[in-house]
């Protein structure tokens, strides 16, 4: 279950299934604006505080020590307990996971392009070759994004992400050409043997007071993040 709490009044979500810091922000804490504010509430360097350049890839790489820039990544793996690792959002779909068994954290950016690639199983199979993890073993977190209601494609973008997961029942609705970006990111990971998996309620569109909306907003450029840390 998703729960609130502050950030020096600053709003943020966590799941009750983590027992590892990790939040995703609000429209009150944009993470580049607020650098100082997180590092010091995580207790690490500024320059610590990694974010890879998002492109809509399925590139997935673990983190290096003395290694800030990650370019065309969309998946950051975590085994170093002094550096935390976030990817931003508005409207896609944020995928925090924790393999409890090795202590190993990853952040996942799963658009509807990243969904189609299956970004999300591809991020605890990279980690399953890094560190022997097994999907039973991860904790898998899906954050504030659009809805189901709200996401409304194309027939070819459908037809894409109906060819990510087995069960295809309740999260295609081919009469309004919608899709929800949640529900194909948990079967995909449910399909792979992921059991532990927490959906946040919220929708980035119909609760845009909360968290940014690239569709609603007229192609806004702020961004809300997924951060996790050892």
């Amino acid at each position: 279950m998703f729960h609130s709490k502050k950030i020096q009044n600053k709003t943020v979500y966590f799941s009750d299934k983590l027992d590892v810091e990790h939040f995703f922000t609000s429209r009150e804490l944009i993470v580049k604006e607020n650098k100082d504010l997180i590092s010091d509430y995580l207790k690490i360097e500024k320059d610590n505080l990694i974010c890879p350049n998002q492109t809509h890839s399925d590139n997935v790489e673990l983190v290096k020590e003395n290694v800030k820039e990650y370019p065309s990544c969309d998946g950051l793996i975590l085994n170093k307990k002094n550096i935390a690792i976030y990817l931003n959002f508005a409207d896609c779909t944020p995928l925090i996971f924790y393999d409890w068994k090795n202590n190993i954290g990853a952040v996942s950016h799963a658009g509807w392009r990243g969904t189609a690639q299956k970004i999300g199983p591809k991020t605890i199979l990279k980690m399953k070759d890094l560190f022997n993890t097994d999907p039973k073993n991860v904790i898998a977190l899906i954050g504030p994004c659009i809805s189901f209601d709200e996401f409304e494609t194309s027939f070819e973008v459908i037809d894409e992400l109906s060819k990510t997961v087995s069960n295809k029942d309740n999260v295609f609705n081919l009469k309004t050409r919608h899709a929800d970006l949640k529900g194909i990111n948990k079967r995909q990971l449910e399909e792979l043997g992921v059991v532990e998996i927490d959906v946040c309620p919220f929708c980035t569109v119909l609760d845009n007071d909360k968290f940014f909306s690239y569709r609603k907003e007229n192609k806004t450029k702020n961004r809300h993040s997924a951060l996790i840390k050892l």
